[in-house]
């Protein structure tokens, strides 16, 4: 079971793991052992509740396919046991980070000093250029 609120989990039967080779430098132990873990997780057939579907649905995220498919793939450590610990991490802080509710921006007013300001700056700009025009003499 994997937590992810007080009252959310998920089953360990939803999610689907294997082994895989890793990739890059790592001399033999690359080429004999399988300890790269491809983690699949189905979000339209999980258990987690329709709001939390939904906001994982309308994410923008490249591990997320077409048909609504977590794809995470954990290839940091040398051990099969630490990359799938690694990998179900990942599922978790993606959810979390999905079901995050943004901060509501409030409206602000700019001061009344930084108000001056800007009109003090606007008319010492606007003299400076008219000093720059001909001089006219009369």
């Amino acid at each position: 079971m994997i937590q992810i609120s007080q009252n959310v989990t998920i089953p360990e039967c939803e999610i689907e793991m294997s082994a895989v080779r890793s990739q890059g430098a790592g001399g033999q132990n690359v080429n004999k052992v399988a300890t790269a873990i491809h983690l699949r997780f189905d979000i339209i057939a999980s258990s987690l509740p329709e709001s939390y579907k939904e906001r994982l649905l309308k994410l923008s995220d490249g591990r997320i396919t077409k048909e609504g498919v977590i794809v995470i793939k954990a290839q940091e450590h040398r051990t099969q046991e630490q990359n799938r610990e690694e990998a179900l991490q990942r599922l978790q802080e993606l959810i979390k980070s999905a079901i995050a509710l943004p901060k509501p921006r409030k409206k602000s007013k700019p001061t009344r000093s930084s108000q001056r300001k800007r009109l003090d700056s606007k008319t010492k700009r606007s003299q400076i250029k008219t000093l720059r025009g001909k001089v006219v003499d009369e």
